[in-house]
């Protein structure tokens, strides 16, 4: 039987303009498209960890506004069983997300909110159902002292802990030691590390780096490339899948993250986890949005199947 998911993060609303290019300081140019929808990495992980098959369970703050009953209609669709503190003093979170129509790449602005007064005693009164956990996640967009407590809390309860380090910051090296996985992507991993990821070898040394800070295994990912897991024992590069033409890579590593969770809290191992996780973000890309462009399991089940 499959494991809980325990995931902390941040629920923000995306507003995503889509446009040749951004507009210089003081210009107004006109987009091709806007949408609005639910965002934020640590929903759009436990929203893909859901769809993917897992068992839930995701704790946040949100406001009391419109943008917060989207967040709630969302987890409810996908299965995520919502533990969120309801914050009247502030404001659920919004993210301005720029899309490049030609290549679909994105730039990203996030005011978190609500999501951004997440403390360490929202953390330790849920400190039962993080220590109960069998795998879990956390990012940085929430105050790393409430990320830092919930990992201490994670790791004496025994679950698999999984730090995805974004935005990229300092990291203290005791907080590094709580995490069983790292996953940044080339950037966030350059950040920590300082060693520009350029390729799979550079990703090598940068996950030999953040070994050497205390952490069990780092997954570097690697966009088009797939993704490079390495720890004390092995080292392995993982394609991404052909699962269609690219529409847009927003949400692409939150999906990894979320596919790769619902994998190891089934109990798979590392490297058939990371296939999982890279076959999740491969459907996502070929969609647009965030949480809405997460797969069901029964299409990740598929492209495996496929190779």
């Amino acid at each position: 039987m499959a494991g809980k998911i325990v995931i902390l993060g941040v629920f923000v609303a995306d507003t995503a303009y889509r446009a040749e290019r951004q507009p210089r300081m003081g210009e107004t140019i006109l987009g091709k498209s806007f949408v609005l929808g639910p965002g934020g990495k640590g929903s759009n992980q436990s929203v893909a960890a859901a769809m993917a098959g897992g068992d839930v369970h995701f704790i946040s703050r949100l406001g009391a506004d419109p943008f917060a009953d989207m967040a709630r209609d969302t987890w409810a669709r996908a299965g995520v069983t919502p533990e969120i503190t309801t914050d009247g003093e502030s404001y659920t979170g919004a993210a301005y997300i720029f899309i490049e129509d030609a290549t679909g790449n994105n730039a990203i602005i996030i005011s978190p909110g609500a999501a951004g007064r997440i403390s360490v005693d929202d953390v330790e009164a849920r400190a039962d159902l993080i220590a109960g956990a069998s795998v879990f996640v956390t990012q940085l967009e929430q105050p790393m002292a409430a990320a830092h407590c919930a990992l201490q809390i994670a790791r004496a309860g025994g679950a698999r802990t999984i730090l995805n380090p974004a935005p990229a910051a300092e990291i203290p090296d005791e907080m590094l030691a709580l995490c069983d996985i790292v996953t940044p992507n080339e950037s966030e991993a350059e950040g920590i590390t300082g060693i520009a990821v350029t390729g799979i070898e550079t990703a090598h040394q940068a996950a030999e780096a953040l070994l050497a800070r205390g952490v069990g295994a780092a997954i570097i990912t690697l966009g088009e490339n797939g993704a490079l897991y390495h720890d004390a024992t092995r080292t392995v590069h993982v394609p991404v899948f052909d699962a269609g033409p690219v529409v847009e890579t927003t949400g692409a590593g939150d999906a990894f993250n979320g596919g790769l969770a619902t994998a190891l809290a089934e109990g798979m191992d590392a490297i058939d986890a990371v296939r999982f996780g890279c076959a999740t973000a491969s459907i996502s890309v070929t969609r647009p949005g965030t949480a809405p462009s997460m797969p069901a399991r029964a299409e990740i089940d598929a492209l495996l199947a496929r190779g």
